[in-house]
This record gives structure tokens, sequence and C-alpha cells, in this order.
């Protein structure tokens, strides 16, 4: 959970995860901490359509898609920096030459 959060008041909101409830520790985000929660129980849901398995077994494979979702977005992000930083200082160099003609 994010450093800040260390400063709210936190809660215990209950949560349902592949039919199990979960009283989860969090901020006053009672929203946010359900959203995450209907995430893992979708995610489960999936894998659990395609594999056999206890649920300790499929949390453990919901887990590593979400962590494939997680690196191939941060990947896809830095891509788009490394764009942004190149655009920028293409612009930069059009304007410098601009101004200096």
């Amino acid at each position: 959970m994010p450093s800040e959060w260390s400063a709210m008041p936190s809660t215990t909101p209950a949560v349902e995860i592949f039919g199990e409830v979960y009283h989860v520790r969090g901020s006053d985000e009672n929203e946010y901490l359900q959203s995450l929660a209907e995430l893992v129980d979708r995610k489960m849901r999936e894998v659990a359509e395609h594999t056999k398995g206890d649920t300790a077994r499929i949390a453990i494979l919901a887990a590593l898609n979400l962590a494939d979702e997680l690196f191939q977005m941060q990947s896809r992000q830095e891509g788009e920096r490394v764009e942004i930083r190149e655009k920028v200082a293409a612009l930069t160099e059009e304007l410098s030459q601009a101004l200096g003609s």
C-alpha cells in the first residue's frame, strides 16, 4: 500500500474475493479497496475457468497474471517516456534553430 496511507486513519472494510470475505486494513478509501478486491476476484475467476486446482493455486496463478500485466504496463510507460524525451529534444532543437535564424 502507498506510504501515505500510514498517515491516514485506517479502517477494516469487508471485501469479497472468490467467495470469501476478507477484512482488509486500509485507508478510508473503501471504494478503492473494493475496486482492488473486484479486480483480484475477476482475475481469479478468469484463471479458475481455465485451470483446475485449489484456491491457493488459483490465487498464485492470478497473482502471476496480474504481475505480468503490471510489468507490461510499466514497460509500455517507460517506452512512452523515452519517446516523449526524444520528441521534446527534437522540438527544443527545432525551436533553437528557428530562434537562432
